[in-house]
């Protein structure tokens, strides 16, 4: 069945995939030189993704933002419109991903209900980008940053335009509702920073820095902050059972994203969830270490390096499916294997839908289980049908290895679309290693390393954490 499935979805893309995705790398050639000197060809790129949403609800403001932008008139209304057009596109594609894979999978997925204020007089109160409580100036200096990149080009940037970022990011940084957009802005700033000055750089990252443009450009727009955009939460309660974690490991931050089953109370459908816990660091901790970070965190730890089941009540659930952790919410339960979870229930959970700023191909991560597969190199294979393997998305705090990868034969992991192809993202492997049985997750160290080698190495090298903390606490003392 497994292979059947497998076939369905590494068959053909799905119609007008491609050509969606031309559109896009012809607004992010435009973008790389910058609009303020568009040459026939750029022009001609804007005027083909104007033209291929036309009969969009957003044709007409498309197709005047195009000819303004082309003629040197660069309004913020005309960025705002053309970054839409650009987003729609990428969830066009989303889209189309998604409906193959769930369909390959047998799998229900919910319907996002729009908010019903959503474009409404409130949401338009007090100017662009503006909200409750949030001065209209405050995402007004973030948009006439990411205006002047436009202009100038990722080719033009240099270190002068990079720091002209740091008194909107502050500013963002002070309002709550805004420090989301003020992560991405930092972000985006930091990697041109450290490509500066972009003009002598070989290659252009132009798909990953016009994606981090348009989501910023979007976020801080008119009501961006408000529900309508993602959906209010709802509490929920109930048994949540642990598939596994996605590790995500910057400089400067960790994250860890828990993905389970959530079983309501009150008996209501089984639903697939995440939930997410991060954590500031420095460069110099890595490793197993990193789990030190997330210490504020003991109940969800303690289940991820236990296989606990987890009783979970009144967490905030938004719509697309995140659980909006609470360590004080919820308590650890029986054991509970997820390899057992993915085999009676992921095939019949719902999944979530997805939140309309987060349709992009890129941010497809779907659990699947498979097993009775062979891994040759970077390459499964099930039933005649191979699906490349990210052993490059293993994190390093964990054991789980490109080693016990390829010695598995079960595997928990996260599909996503990535350079124009499915990928597997291991989470969890069962192997057999010199005749034993072996099982890995990413999330075993979470409460400390079991491997002695690992033990000893890290007695060795010290707590570094622990001696971070200290000299920090030691400043703030003077």
């Amino acid at each position: 069945m497994l292979d059947v499935q497998l076939g369905e979805l590494l068959g053909d893309t799905p119609a007008g995939v491609g050509e969606a995705l031309d559109l896009v790398a012809g607004f992010d050639g435009a973008l790389t030189h910058g609009f303020a000197r568009l040459g026939e060809e750029a022009s001609a790129a804007l005027a083909a993704l104007a033209g291929a949403l036309a009969a969009s609800p957003l044709g007409d403001r498309l197709g005047e933002a195009a000819e303004k932008v082309a003629a040197g008139s660069i309004g913020d209304e005309h960025l705002a419109a053309l970054a839409g057009g650009r987003a729609a596109l990428d969830g066009a594609v989303h889209d189309a991903l998604l409906a193959r894979l769930d369909t390959a999978l047998g799998r229900a997925r919910g319907a996002w209900a729009a908010a019903e204020d959503a474009g409404g007089p409130e949401s338009r109160a007090g100017g662009a980008g503006e909200s409750a409580g949030e001065p209209g100036s405050v995402p007004a200096g973030c948009r006439g940053w990411l205006r002047e990149l436009a202009i100038t080009g990722w080719r033009g940037v240099d270190h002068d335009l990079v720091s002209s970022s740091d008194q909107a990011i502050e500013a963002l940084l002070a309002v709550p509702e805004l420090r989301g957009l003020a992560v991405l802005l930092d972000g985006l700033a930091a990697e041109l920073r450290a490509s500066c000055p972009v003009a002598t750089m070989d290659v252009v990252p132009a798909r990953r820095w016009g994606d981090l443009w348009t989501r910023a450009l979007l976020l801080s727009q008119q009501g961006a902050q408000k529900s309508a955009w993602h959906g209010a939460a709802e509490p929920v309660s109930g048994r949540l059972l642990i598939l596994g974690a996605d590790v995500h490991e910057h400089a400067t931050v960790i994250r860890v994203q828990v993905h389970g089953i959530l079983e309501p109370a009150g008996g209501a459908p089984s639903q697939l969830v995440r939930t997410s816990v991060a954590a500031a660091k420095v460069d110099t901790i890595s490793g197993p270490s990193v789990w030190r970070l997330l210490s504020d965190h003991p109940v969800l730890m303690g289940a991820l390096a236990g296989h606990l089941s987890l009783e979970v009540t009144d967490l905030p659930l938004l719509p697309g499916g995140d659980l909006v952790w609470h360590d004080d919410r919820a308590q650890a339960g029986e054991a509970a294997d997820p390899f057992a979870t993915a085999r009676l229930q992921l095939a019949t959970a719902e999944a979530p839908p997805t939140p309309p700023l987060d349709r992009h191909p890129v941010r497809i991560a779907e659990p699947v289980f498979l097993e009775g597969y062979t891994i040759d190199g970077r390459t499964l294979d099930l039933g005649g049908n191979t699906l490349p393997v990210a052993l490059d998305r293993l994190p390093s705090c964990g054991p789980l290895t490109p080693e016990l990868v390829s010695a598995s034969s079960a595997c928990i992991g996260l599909m996503r679309w990535d350079g124009g192809q499915w990928l597997l993202q291991p989470l969890a492997v069962q192997a057999t290693v010199k005749k034993k049985p072996v099982t890995a997750h990413t999330g075993d160290w979470a409460m400390g390393p079991t491997d002695p080698k690992v033990v000893k190495a890290e007695a060795k090298a010290g707590d570094v954490v622990a001696v971070l903390r200290e000299r920090a606490g030691r400043l703030l003392r003077k």
